[in-house]
């Protein structure tokens, strides 16, 4: 839903607002789902990349890094 079909709706503080009156579970469902889509669509937007060398081709020290590191 776009920013201009929200704001048929109401406005974003209004909502907000609501959203807070919500009991607590109901919110927790809420912000779960949001993160659910906003992953989804990130993911879905990401290109696979074929051209990834292998990553045994990487020095051994190098490899042993792998996975330590988080983005």
């Amino acid at each position: 839903m776009t920013q201009q079909e929200l704001s048929k709706l109401r406005t974003l503080p209004e909502l907000h607002k609501q959203v807070l009156q919500l009991p607590i579970r109901e919110r927790w469902y809420l912000v779960q789902s949001v993160l659910a889509s906003i992953q989804q669509e990130t993911l879905s937007s990401i290109p696979l990349s074929p051209t990834l060398e292998p990553l045994t081709d990487l020095d051994p020290w190098t490899q042993s890094l792998i996975g330590v590191i988080q983005l």
